[in-house]
């Protein structure tokens, strides 16, 4: 019997994600609050792989998270839906379409280390979503913590406004509570597992300093306030509710970034940060109203956080399991009621929907409905992928879709046996459709399936998913570049394809000139219905026949085997891109010409047009962008030129550090996380997103031709 969801209060929801660098301590503290609310009763740790939200085998064994884990947790009488999001580089994507659907966020930092390399990234996917967040600096236990220095890089290295609420009492060994500034006490716990809290007067040794540290926050807090700012220059008491109340208006604006300490894996802090979660992070009513489209019109709608307004939800990860498909989805308007028929207004078709979930990690509860401002996973949906909306068939709306960077690593996978190539090709498909940056590919002429992803740790990973949760026996290559290959020049053909055997034969001739494509194709290719299913060809195809002297119902055809010949190329293989196709001419025969003669006839004009057209080899050229202290701007120039690099800019971004932009071919680009970590000593940082395809120089296309590359 499913458990009928009650009416409830949005002001007591809190949508938030835990984000950080990888090893910060996000599932460490994901687990705390798990066990603090209730939702589990012993403490699962990371290191044994018992964590909850850590329930992939993958993830046991590496100790990192590789999947955001949805788990519905409550707190002094507030529903708090929590995201532990992945830290490593690879799966920015889970991060990514977990921000898009949250509304607040704890970044967790790690006391000794600071702000580390990906949590500059995630901050910054943070900004990019304007997702109001606190900070948690976590592990205040271990030798070398240093909150002052983890504040300071705060401001320093991701530009925000870090503002104290909280000092730690001691540091390191000597870590042995809190002072909270806001409520001016010290808080200790009693026990080891951290549930016998105990508060103090704060002791005369501390009293002085936490009485600065609080003047500090309270200038900071009503420096966003112009009512507090009068009253305080007019030396007027300002009361604790007045400045909670600025310090979280502040905060749901982005204004500043309120700074707590503890140690998840001691226990210590994670209660009281779960207080501050409900205090300071919005909740659905407190966020903008949604935005999207019309459709039909493309017309601008909005939808406020409302029961009362039609249905609007985003589907934000799919994922496969033995109980079915699951699709996440984030209700921002409207009520969604299991049984129903909703609009997927981005495919424009209807689904149904079967059950609905509360999930808890890898456990679920059913729920009749989910209403405004939650979030839940469905059941059922047969047609519906990441980045869908889910709306009332009677007012479609679509919501901004969440952009996906392209895969640029690829390796091949062969599977052992007869068995294991159908099972491989069951579990390369349900994997796509959870991993938006996970593509598969299957050439006809080597009978090879290549896998593409965002790097090798990502592509390793589901590499071994595939062969324990689907059991495939597969072998594996190493990775490779996905290159492609293109024309430099135009040319023109002249193709008969005549095949007479007994009875009707076949006959089809086509002219076709072929050119390089220009800016303007592209746009052109880009505004026609077909540019879906033009895919990665890219192939701008114009029917400029005349006279009939082709029928109409072999001009597809003719375009479809130009297409199916440009999956491979004439050099290396390679598909063929960037291609512009013209169809000027051609004659056919009453009887013997059909689909397939002309389907043939346009696959053998590409392959004769190719050799003659100048040939090239495309490599995929990466916008790469890398922080660094200014120290170390020339070591990371001058290596960067060496891998053929092309230095865009310099930006100071912060005191005493620089983002350098520069493109650079994704060959030159192996293993060079590790090699900034050497030249930077590990306080240098990169990102690297597909930019666009360029021609590789003579040097490199004979390596790849070769197959050195």
């Amino acid at each position: 019997m499913a458990k009928k969801t009650n009416k409830f209060d949005l002001s007591k929801v809190r949508n938030i994600g835990i984000i950080a660098h990888i090893d910060a301590g996000k599932t460490t503290t994901t687990e705390r609050i798990l066990y603090y609310t209730g939702m589990v009763h012993r403490i699962g740790e990371v290191h044994d792989g018992a964590a909850t939200t850590d329930y992939m085998e993958q993830e046991r064994e590496r100790g990192i998270t590789i999947t955001s884990a949805a788990v519905t947790a409550s707190w002094a009488g507030h529903q708090i839906n929590i995201i532990d999001t992945p830290g490593h580089v690879d799966f920015t994507a889970e991060v990514q379409r977990s921000l898009r659907v949250l509304d607040g966020g704890v970044v967790v930092f790690d006391g000794v280390a600071g702000v580390e390399p990906q949590s500059e990234t995630v901050w910054r996917q943070a900004d990019q979503y304007k997702v109001p967040r606190i900070c948690f600096v976590n592990k205040m236990d271990r030798t070398g913590a240093n909150f002052q220095r983890c504040v300071d890089m705060i401001k320093e290295r991701v530009n925000g406004n870090p503002v104290k609420i909280q000092i730690p009492y001691g540091e390191g060994d000597e870590f042995a509570g809190i002072i909270d500034l806001l409520k001016m006490e010290l808080v200790t716990y009693g026990d080891d597992l951290g549930t016998a809290i105990e508060r103090h007067p704060i002791p005369e040794s501390h009293r002085e300093a936490a009485e600065t540290e609080r003047a500090e926050m309270i200038e900071l807090i009503i420096e966003n306030d112009e009512y507090l700012t009068e009253k305080y220059l007019m030396e007027e008491e300002i009361t604790d509710e007045e400045l909670m109340g600025a310090l979280r208006a502040a905060t749901i604006a982005g204004k500043i970034q309120p700074v707590l300490c503890g140690s998840a894996l001691k226990n210590k802090g994670v209660q009281m940060m779960l207080d501050r979660v409900v205090d300071l992070l919005p909740s659905p009513l407190d966020i903008p109203p949604v935005v999207g489209e019309d459709p039909k019109t493309g017309e601008e709608l909005v939808r406020h956080a409302s029961d009362d307004e039609p249905l609007a939800a985003l589907v934000f990860k799919i994922v496969s399991d033995p109980y079915g498909r699951l699709a996440f989805t984030r209700v921002y308007s409207g009520v969604l009621r299991s049984g129903t028929t909703v609009q997927n207004t981005t495919q424009g078709k209807r689904e149904r929907i079967g059950r609905i979930v509360r999930m808890f990690a890898d456990r679920r509860e059913d729920v009749d409905e989910v209403r405004a401002g939650d979030i839940a996973a469905i059941i059922g949906l047969k047609e519906t992928f990441t980045g869908e909306t889910l709306a009332a068939p009677e007012a479609p709306i679509v919501l901004e879709n969440i952009t996906f960077p392209e895969p640029v690593i690829e390796v091949a996978v062969e599977p052992n046996s007869k068995a294991d190539q159908d099972k491989m090709g069951v579990a390369l498909r349900k994997l796509a459709e959870e991993d938006p940056t996970f593509k598969v590919e299957v050439d006809d002429q080597l009978g090879q399936t290549k896998i593409k992803g965002m790097g090798e740790l990502h592509l390793e990973v589901l590499v071994d998913r595939m062969m324990r949760e689907y059991g495939v026996e597969a072998t594996v290559g190493r990775p490779r570049v996905a290159y492609r290959e293109t024309i430099t020049r135009s040319t023109r053909v002249d193709v008969i394809f005549k095949r007479q055997t007994g009875g009707s034969g076949q006959y089809a001739r086509v002219v076709l000139e072929f050119e390089p494509m220009t800016d303007e194709d592209r746009e052109l290719l880009k505004q026609q219905d077909n540019k879906k299913r033009a895919g990665d060809n890219e192939l701008l195809f114009v029917d400029e026949i005349k006279g009939g002297a082709i029928p109409r119902e072999f001009i597809r055809p003719t375009e479809n085997g130009i297409r199916e010949a440009m999956q491979a190329g004439v050099i290396a293989g390679y598909p063929v891109v960037n291609v512009k196709a013209r169809l000027v001419d051609g004659s056919y025969h009453e009887v013997d010409s059909s689909e397939i003669a002309f389907k043939i006839a346009g696959s053998m004009a590409l392959k004769e047009a190719v050799p003659k057209a100048g040939p090239a080899i495309l490599e995929p050229s990466m916008k790469v962008e890398v922080v660094v202290p200014d120290d170390y701007t020339g070591a990371v120039v001058g290596d960067l030129s060496s891998r053929r690099g092309i230095i865009q800019g310099m930006q100071p971004r912060g005191v005493g550090v620089s983002t350098i932009t520069a493109q650079v071919p994704l060959g030159e680009m192996f293993g060079y996380a590790t090699h900034l970590r050497n030249i930077t000593q590990g306080r240098g940082n990169f990102t690297m997103v597909f930019d666009k395809y360029t021609i590789a120089p003579d040097s490199i296309a004979e390596e790849v031709k070769k197959g050195a590359r």
